[in-house]
């Protein structure tokens, strides 16, 4: 059996992590700006995880949501004063995708006679069913996911949201306030009070998408918290738990929940919790949300003062940041990768996307502004 050929892949075999630096089956060493899709959100096997997780997998791995999991309360508790949600419920599933999909499926629930959802120009959300209708790439979107619930509306122009608020219908409002795959694009403050407002107004879910954007990337614990609004719904996956498939929803208390109405078998275990706990218990003791933002600001600065004329733009928050290019990003990128020994990610054909572990440090961002620069 092959596998099935949907990736794309470097011609790289990394074996071996290790903080913001990971190595092929060669024994070169390569300085990890992209952190799996955000993933790893403090550092390659950090040894605190590490214990953490091994002691776990020796005393118990998984068992159902059929029995008490006291790993879930106290993630729940940890987790809610950690972010500022103290009030707010918890659900755990395991994916992006499958936190976006509950996500909406709850704003459906709550407004049983609404199927429309708002959605942003150049959104991602996800490939399952309703996370990838919600999603503005028609490429993915299989046909029997095109069910024409969604409109997607431009990023900071609140107007043509609120004509279809008024109009009645909407379920739901889903929007990242750093959008990742979109290519670093920030909703603005206005932008976001004023749509939250009219969803208020209009009794439509506003779901926060922090996936990529949240868990302390861009400085703050959540995007949104830049922006002065608080969602009715956050979704969060990808840094929670540093690698391990885990994904979970903030619900507001105006949420009641059912018997049956959400369901998982995976979703918060055990091994995934404790490693959830774990990311939480360093993110904390080596304040890495501050550092996310201090570094991130200090790296976006270095990358402006090359001035360098293929760099069109730089924007971004905290170690969330979109380098705009004067050209395709393709050999740029390919260059980092196979001569200067860097991983970063993209969006779209011009931008070159970098999400390092929140560890990254300033000696590392010096190191990588000279990859760059050679690159370039």
């Amino acid at each position: 059996m092959k596998l099935f050929d949907v990736y794309p892949l470097f011609n790289v075999n990394i074996v071996k992590g290790e903080g913001c630096k990971v190595w092929d089956d060669k024994g070169q060493e390569y300085l990890d700006l992209y952190g799996g899709h955000a993933v790893i959100s403090i550092g390659h096997c950090h040894p605190h995880y590490v214990e953490k997780v091994g002691q776990q997998l020796q005393t118990l791995g998984f068992y159902s949501n059929s029995v008490q999991n006291k790993l879930q309360v106290e993630l729940a508790e940890r987790l809610g004063k950690a972010s500022g949600y103290e009030d707010y419920q918890f659900f755990l599933v395991n994916s992006g995708a499958e936190a976006n999909e509950n996500a909406l499926k709850l704003a459906s629930f709550k407004n049983p006679s609404c199927n429309r959802i708002l959605s942003c120009e150049k959104a991602f959300h996800g490939r399952t069913s309703l996370a990838v209708e919600v999603t503005n790439n028609p490429k993915i979107v299989a046909p029997i996911n095109d069910n024409h619930h969604v409109r997607f509306l431009p990023l900071n122009d609140v107007e043509p949201w609120i004509r279809e608020l008024s109009r009645g219908g909407v379920a739901a409002v889903i929007l990242e306030c750093i959008q990742g795959v979109g290519g670093i694009q920030m909703a603005t403050p206005e932008f976001a009070q004023k749509l939250a407002y009219a969803c208020k107004r209009y009794h439509a879910t506003l779901i926060c998408d922090e996936i990529q954007c949240g868990y302390g990337r861009s400085g703050k614990f959540f995007a949104h918290q830049w922006l002065g609004i608080k969602p009715d719904i956050i979704t969060v996956a990808k840094g929670i738990g540093n690698g391990f498939p885990m994904s979970g929803v903030l619900i507001s208390p105006e949420f009641q929940p059912v018997y049956g109405q959400l369901g998982t078998t995976f979703g918060g275990n055990h091994l995934a919790c404790t490693a959830a706990l774990a990311v939480l218990d360093v993110i904390e003791q080596e304040h890495l949300i501050e550092n996310a933002g201090e570094v991130g600001n200090y790296l976006m600065e270095k990358i402006k003062g090359l001035n360098h004329p293929k760099i069109k733009d730089v924007r971004g928050r905290g170690l969330m940041i979109g380098i705009e290019l004067a050209e395709d990003q393709k050999p740029v990128r390919e260059r980092l990768v196979y001569e200067q020994h860097v991983f970063t990610g993209c969006s779209g054909q011009n931008l070159l996307r970098l999400l390092p572990p929140l560890t990254f440090t300033k000696e590392l961002a010096d190191e990588f502004i000279d990859r760059l620069q050679k690159a370039l």
